[in-house]
Parts: C-alpha cells; structure tokens; sequence
C-alpha cells in the first residue's frame, strides 16, 4: 500500500537534491577565474544529462537492484525494466511504502552531485572530453558499486560491516573528494602555481548563490534520507541546520583570527564545510553533537586546506578535497564517536560502542582505497581517448573559450 505522505516528501526531497548540482556550478564558477567560469558551470550542468541517463540505464539496477557478493547489485533491471509504477520499495512496510519509481528518483539526484564535486580539484586545465568520459566511467566503475556496498541490499559496508553512513559521507564525499585530489595529481598543477600564482575569486555573488542552493537542497538530501516524512526526517533536518551554522560561525571566527577580517568566501566555505561533515551522521547523532561537529569541522577543514595548497603544494583548485573529502572523512569518524542507537543505528563511542567506531574508521579506509583504484583506472581508460589535460595554450586563452567557445563575460577586454 503506497503511503501518499512520505511519497510526496520524498519526491520533494529529490528536487530540492537536485538543485544542489546548478547550485555547485555557481558556487564552482565564482570560486574560478573569469575565463573559466563557463567551463567550472559547464562541469556541472553536462552531468546533469549524463548521469541521469547513466542512472537510468545501469546506476539504479547497479546500486540497488539485487546483490552480487556485497559489490554490486544486478542486471536484471537495466533501464529500469521489471518495475511498473505500483511496485513498492517494501511491500510489507506497516503502514505503507513508496513507490520504487520515487527511491529511484531521488537516489538519482546523489548520483548526479556526486561526480560534479570532482570537478573542483582540477577546475582550469582539464580537457573536457577527458572529464566527459572520465566521469562516465568513475560513475559505472565506482559510485554504482559503492552506494550499494553501503545502501543496498547485502552491502559489504553497510548490512556486512555494519558501518554508519546517513546520507553520503563515504559514498558522495569522500569518494568525490579523495577522487579529485588524485585527479589532480595525475593531471598535474595549473601554469605558474608553483610560483604563487593569483588564483583569486573572480565573483563572489555567485559563491553565495551558489552556497545558498547547496543549503537549500542539503535539507532535502539529508532529512530525505530517513525515507519518511517522520521524526528522523524532523532531526537530520534540524541537525543539518545546527551543524552548518555552527560551521559558518568558526569558519569567521578561523578568518578574524587570522586574517583580521570576516569574510564572505570563509562564510560560505564554512557552510559547506559543515553539511559535508553532518551528512553521515544526521540521522544517527543528538543535536548537541551537531554544534560539536560544525564547530570542528571548519577548522579541521580550514587547515587541512593549507596542508594541502600550501604545504604540499597539491593543486586542489577549488578545494574539493580539503572541504569534501577531509570533512567527509570528519564526519564519518565523529559519526563512530558521537551515534545514539535511540535515535538510529547504533550506539558510538561515547555511549559506550568502541567497536562501532573502529566499524567506521574500517569503512573510510575502505572508501579511500575503491575511490583512490576507482580514479586511477578511469582516468587511464580517458587517455585512451585523448590527454586528460589542455595544452599551454588552451589553458592560457581559457577553458571558455578553447573549450566552449563561448565567454560569460564578452564585453571584458582587460587582461585575466
């Protein structure tokens, strides 16, 4: 019995996931320089066709359409096939279910935000052809098999491991984030980076923007999550608020610290910073414990993005790592820490679960590794086709217009 309810929550929660990838393609392309803005949007909004029909075609049947060895679901169901609009997600869930047609929908909007997230670490220099082909692969070789290890049925993470994951902390964030930063090593340093390069800002309004639809749809992609219009809905709702403005306040702390100033880049930075590290842990944590993990995690992020830029020297463009993949990997561990089985899952450390914690220490480690492999073999397969990067040139002139052959800003006559 389809209960209408939870089906219209959770097809709203799948538009509001869904805005969240035109919203990273504004925050992508103010973050970026003037004569790539085009490019870093364009990064985002191809993935839009692409990773829909991917999904339909494979990533559906792929993540959650059987089991396989805890890897990787079946083929029974390509292009969705075996399914009609009246099959429920659990037929024999008391008090009714949602159609399949709706989980599918909304699983897809994380299978279209997840790549897109890539794109950050190498934004300026890749070609685009190279990331097209890149990102088809990396969504069929590693986010497919992923989200079922942790999500789907018999999932060696999840159901075999027993490792905690709410709404993406392995499967979209460190994934995404570990990915870009070993893309960008392979397709090494934008021109002059090494000699401390300007790589400003070109506009901020659109950081902010773009900040705000990330927020808004965050809601929709964490409270989403609980499946139900309920009260676990209700609390990963309101533990992502807590724990993104917990965020923003440390990140300007971080900046009047350091810097003397507040910012509204630190602002924004600490936002994201915040729902990256609450999404594995929104539905299974206490409200306190979300003030505890935004308060953390935008320093933990803040420095780890020096770590990364200014000391190891790694060209991670508009940090993708340093605010996904570090905060990904934050929030799982503090999931471990701070989880309450009265409110889902299990109980952490500080109840008294030391194992839980190791559970999900083991889980990170093992999302590394299939994100790091995952990377390594699409990016070779890319090069089949093509150089993963742009000549000097191209890369001078910019990706608008070698790439595109267009300008966001054609009136603009100075020099970039």
């Amino acid at each position: 019995m389809i209960n209408t309810g939870d089906t219209a929550f959770i097809l709203i929660s799948a538009l509001l996931v869904f805005i969240m990838t035109p919203g990273l393609g504004f925050f992508y392309g103010g973050l970026g320089r003037r004569k790539n803005v085009v490019n870093n949007m364009m990064a985002s909004v191809f993935i839009l066709g692409l990773g829909i029909v991917l999904w339909v075609l494979l990533g559906y049947t792929m993540s959650f359409g059987g089991n396989t060895g805890g890897i990787i679901g079946s083929f029974d169901h390509i292009g969705l096939s075996g399914y009609t609009m009246t099959d429920l997600l659990d037929p024999e869930a008391e008090g009714g279910s949602i159609p399949i047609f709706v989980f599918a929908a909304f699983q897809m909007m994380f299978a279209l935000i997840t790549p897109a997230i890539i794109t950050g670490s190498i934004a300026g220099r890749m070609n685009f052809k190279s990331l097209f082909i890149f990102i088809a692969f990396w969504s069929v070789l590693v986010y497919y098999p992923l989200a079922h290890m942790v999500w789907g049925e018999g999932g060696l993470l999840g159901a075999g491991l027993g490792a905690l994951d709410f709404a993406g902390g392995d499967v979209v964030h460190i994934s995404s984030g570990v990915s870009g930063l070993v893309l960008c090593l392979l397709v090494g340093k934008r021109q002059n980076y090494e000699r401390g390069a300007s790589y400003r800002v070109h506009n901020i309004p659109f950081v902010m923007i773009g900040m705000a639809l990330l927020w808004f749809g965050w809601f929709g992609f964490n409270a989403g999550s609980a499946l139900a219009a309920n009260e676990l809905a209700g609390h990963a709702l309101l533990t992502t608020a807590t724990s993104a403005g917990a965020a923003l306040l440390a990140w300007m702390l971080i900046d009047v610290i350091i810097q003397g100033k507040p910012t509204l880049i630190g602002a924004c930075t600490g936002v994201i910073a915040g729902l990256v590290g609450i999404t594995p842990a929104a539905g299974f944590v206490p409200i306190y414990a979300a003030l505890i993990i935004g308060f953390l995690v935008s320093p933990v992020c803040y420095f780890g993005i020096i770590l990364v830029k200014k000391k190891l020297k790694i060209d991670d463009s508009l940090d993708a790592f340093g605010c996904h993949g570090i905060g990904g990997m934050f929030g799982g561990v503090m999931t471990g820490l701070f989880a309450e089985a009265s409110i889902g899952g299990a109980n952490g450390l500080v109840y008294g679960d030391a194992h839980q914690f190791g559970v999900q220490i083991v889980a990170i480690l093992i999302t590394i590794a299939i994100a790091a492999v995952g990377t390594l073999i699409c990016a070779g397969i890319a090069r089949m086709f093509g150089p993963l990067r742009v000549n000097r040139r191209d890369e001078q002139l910019g990706l608008d217009m070698s790439q595109h052959g267009e300008s966001a800003y054609p009136s603009f006559n100075g020099l970039d």
